[in-house]
């Protein structure tokens, strides 16, 4: 039996994200025409933390499952301060080497 497999988190100003990769047995399970509740897609052996949604379902690879999971004010925070910072050393003038 294959396992699934979880992508990284990426990220916008609102959602962090990831998608879950089913195997054909579980797949194959997914109901085609609607998005699942956290108690169904736990039910299938999906594992995360609370709060993930499955927000979306991507026709062409049906078997891979699409969460978000709204950011909490402190991770808004946080992204906005390494922007920030990012932005400042790129806009730095660089300095003539002697």
């Amino acid at each position: 039996m294959s396992q699934i497999q979880y992508s990284e988190k990426y990220f916008d100003d609102v959602y962090e994200y990831r998608h879950v990769k089913l195997p054909p047995e579980i797949a194959k399970l997914l109901p085609k025409n609607r998005l699942l509740t956290e108690n169904e897609w736990r039910a299938l052996g999906v594992q995360q933390s609370r709060g993930w949604v499955h927000y979306a379902i991507h026709r062409p690879e049906p078997h891979i499952m699409l969460f978000r999971r709204q950011l909490s004010s402190q991770q808004i925070n946080q992204q906005h301060q390494t922007l920030g910072h990012a932005q400042q050393v790129q806009a730095a003038p660089s300095q003539p080497v002697n």
